[in-house]
C-alpha cells in the first residue's frame, strides 16, 4: 500500500485540532461526524465530497490505481473481476490521494476544531498524525447493518444498475465491502486504535453517544 505521499514527516501537532472518523460504507460516519459537529461548533470535512476534486489534481504517476479505475468501464470496474481484485486494487482503499486530505486540512484554521470523516481515512495512515490516539474512531458495520443502512437510503443498486449485471454487481460491491470493514477491524486491533461495531438495532443516538464517548467529547 501507499505510504500516503510521505505524509509521516508532518508532525502529529500539526493537526491536533482533528478529529478523525472512519470505516466501513453504510456505517453511519457522515451522520455521526455531522451531529458532533453540530453540538459542539467543529467544522466537518467530508472526504467523500472531496473526491472528485482530488481525482483532479493526481496525476497517473501519483495514483496508478486510480488511473487504471478510470479506464475501465461499468462492468470491467463491477461485474467481471473478482472482490478480491476489487479490494485490492480500489484506488482509495489503496490510500492514493490521502496525502491530499492531509493537504486540505493544513490550510484550514486551527479554530474551530475538524471532524474529518469518510471510508478513506485508513487506520495506517491516520496513526502517525494523531497527537492522543484517542482523537480517531472507526465504525464496523456488520453486513447486514451496511444492507439495511444501503435500503433506507435507496442508494442499494446506484452503481449496480448501470452494469450489464446489476445482481452480480451487488454481490460483489457487498462482497468488496465486507472484506474492506474486516480490515479495518485487524488495522485497528493492530495498531491499538478504537473501533467500534455498528450493528443492526444499534440506534443512532446509541452510535452518537459511543463515538462522542471514543473521541473524549
Amino acid at each position: 500500500m501507499t505510504d500516503g505521499g510521505g505524509i509521516q514527516g508532518i508532525g502529529a501537532r500539526a493537526l491536533r485540532h482533528v478529529y478523525w472518523i472512519g470505516g466501513g460504507s453504510g456505517a453511519g460516519k457522515s451522520t455521526i461526524a455531522r451531529r458532533l459537529a453540530e453540538r459542539h461548533g467543529f467544522r466537518l470535512y467530508a472526504t467523500d465530497a472531496v473526491m472528485g476534486d482530488h481525482t483532479a489534481r493526481t496525476t497517473p504517476g501519483d495514483s496508478p490505481f486510480l488511473s487504471e479505475f478510470k479506464a475501465m468501464d461499468m462492468d470491467e470496474r463491477w461485474v467481471n473481476r473478482t472482490p478480491e481484485t476489487m479490494l485490492e486494487t480500489f484506488h482509495w482503499f489503496r490510500g492514493e490521494a490521502f496525502e491530499l486530505i492531509v493537504e486540505d486540512l493544513l490550510r484550514l484554521p486551527e479554530e474551530p476544531c475538524v471532524i474529518v470523516e469518510g471510508f478513506r481515512l485508513l487506520p495506517h495512515l491516520v496513526a502517525p498524525l494523531l497527537d492522543v490516539p484517542g482523537r480517531a474512531v472507526w465504525l464496523l458495520p456488520t453486513p447486514e447493518f451496511r444492507r439495511a443502512a444501503l435500503d433506507s437510503r435507496g442508494s442499494t443498486w446506484d452503481i449496480a444498475r448501470r452494469t450489464g449485471d446489476p445482481e452480480r454487481a451487488l454481490r460483489n460491491l457487498l462482497e468488496r465491502d465486507r472484506m474492506f470493514t474486516e480490515r479495518l477491524r485487524e488495522e485497528t486491533r493492530s495498531l491499538g486504535l478504537c473501533g467500534i461495531e455498528v450493528d443492526v438495532g444499534m440506534t443512532e443516538d446509541e452510535l452518537a453517544g459511543r463515538v462522542s464517548a471514543a473521541l473524549g467529547l
